[in-house]
């Protein structure tokens, strides 16, 4: 009868509600309910299995709920009554099967083409498709870093995923490298000056005596040098320990002259000790068991606290990539001590001593160019700088052969004489090895 008909109806639409905002209470729009998962919302009167398909379906007609399938089968998912209400003004189901695919692909978009072979679609219906949404503001186009020359689209109302635009190492699509050195610099400083402490070396040969300018001397030979007359038969034996400390003893001096010298010549020992003190100031390695290494939270809060990345937001994984790419160059290496991995700087005592505001400066002014942003330049020395220990061809090298060295042409680039012909038809000058 009508009369029952009408009333079977308001009672799926009065579950219909109940099951759907029970669903959103008890899980975000990413979950999957199962069957089970609905009967134990205690919506369905006596967990009667056939009502509750009723009542699914409808939902899924509606587009409130979108049917997917997981490890125990059949189970749904919902979705806001804003989306529900863009699907059902869609005008065909052509364009609502393209708007589902856009919507599914999430923050990760999808290509054109994907659309295209998925359907099955002509490639000038998925056309329409696409600019009608365009249209209508329910997706927009994006770029990739991925896929840079891929024409991808995404819900007008979605972020793109980091995956998508490179995170925060990535402006319009391209990889923003000044950015990356920039804060790469200041990671390293911050470690570098957290896992080393400004200090001293030892003076060379243990307390040496110095000359007139300060630098250390070399100790004098302990063997007799002179005439017989001056030292008698002890010429060529070996000083006794009292004679050879006796070394640096200043002659005696009498008058003003001499007392005038001696007053210059201890300024001068004065001011060349401190510009000892300061030449010999070097980065020094915490002793073993220290505990105290910055860790990436710490090198994250000061990143943050320093406003240095204006208005992009750095996590801590971000900034766990920058530490990665230290430690994969060689400058930082991890350190784990009780339970607690911190970094530490390499090479320490041959790390540079002044301020990071001052070499920036010197930048500025064209200063310390050729000098890396971070560390120290690697020992370089002829045998590493040839081209022999990189050539390609380094195995059929040899005189008389395809490649030899009186010939090489790699060498010739080295040494800048690739310019320069020989006196027939502008063959390659020998080379002498």
């Amino acid at each position: 009868m009508p009369s029952d008909a009408a009333e079977a109806d308001a009672k799926i639409q009065i579950l219909k509600d109940a099951l759907y905002d029970e669903a959103r209470q008890h899980g975000s729009a990413d979950r999957l309910f199962t069957q089970k998962d609905l009967l134990d919302l205690n919506v369905i009167p006596s967990n009667d299995v056939v009502l509750l398909l009723r009542v699914v379906q409808s939902l899924t007609d509606d587009k409130l709920f979108v049917g997917a399938t997981n490890h125990a089968g059949l189970a749904w998912r919902w979705r806001s009554r804003e989306d529900a209400q863009k699907y059902t003004s869609l005008p065909n189901d052509e364009t609502m099967m393209v708007y589902s695919i856009v919507d599914e692909a999430g923050a990760d978009g999808v290509w054109n083409r994907h659309i295209k072979h998925r359907l099955g679609m002509h490639e000038a219906v998925v056309k329409s498709c696409i600019k009608y949404l365009e249209t209508k503001g329910y997706i927009v186009a994006m770029k990739n870093v991925e896929h840079p020359h891929k024409k991808m689209y995404i819900r007008a109302n979605l972020r793109p995923s980091d995956r998508a635009t490179g995170g925060p190492w990535f402006t319009d699509g391209e990889l923003d490298s000044p950015f990356i050195t920039e804060l790469e610099t200041i990671v390293f400083e911050y470690i570098k000056n957290h896992s080393a402490y400004l200090g001293s070396l030892p003076i060379r040969g243990g307390g040496g005596a110095t000359g007139a300018d300060g630098a250390l001397k070399a100790p004098r030979k302990g063997i007799i040098r002179g005439g017989a007359a001056a030292n008698g038969d002890a010429r060529g034996l070996k000083r006794a320990a009292t004679e050879i400390s006796n070394d640096e003893q200043p002659a005696a001096a009498t008058g003003a002259p001499a007392a005038a010298s001696s007053e210059a010549a201890e300024a001068k020992n004065s001011s060349s000790a401190a510009s000892r003190a300061a030449r010999g100031k070097v980065f020094l390695p915490f002793p073993a068991g220290y505990k105290s290494y910055p860790i990436v939270t710490e090198i994250a809060q000061f990143i943050h606290k320093t406003g240095i990345t204006n208005n992009t937001t750095l996590g801590e994984a971000d900034i766990q990539q920058l530490v990665d790419v230290l430690v994969y160059d060689g400058l930082v290496e991890a350190v784990k001590v009780g339970g607690r991995k911190g970094y530490r700087v390499m090479r320490a005592a041959k790390q540079d001593t002044a301020s990071f505001e001052k070499r920036q400066k010197e930048r500025e002014e064209g200063i310390g160019l050729d000098k890396p942003h971070t560390g120290v330049a690697l020992p370089t020395n002829g045998v590493t700088e040839a081209p022999c220990g990189r050539c390609p061809v380094f195995e059929i090298c040899e005189e008389g052969g395809p490649v030899s060295p009186s010939k090489c042409v790699y060498f010739m680039q080295w040494l800048g004489l690739e310019d320069r012909g020989g006196p027939a038809g502008g063959a390659p000058a020998m080379v002498s090895l």
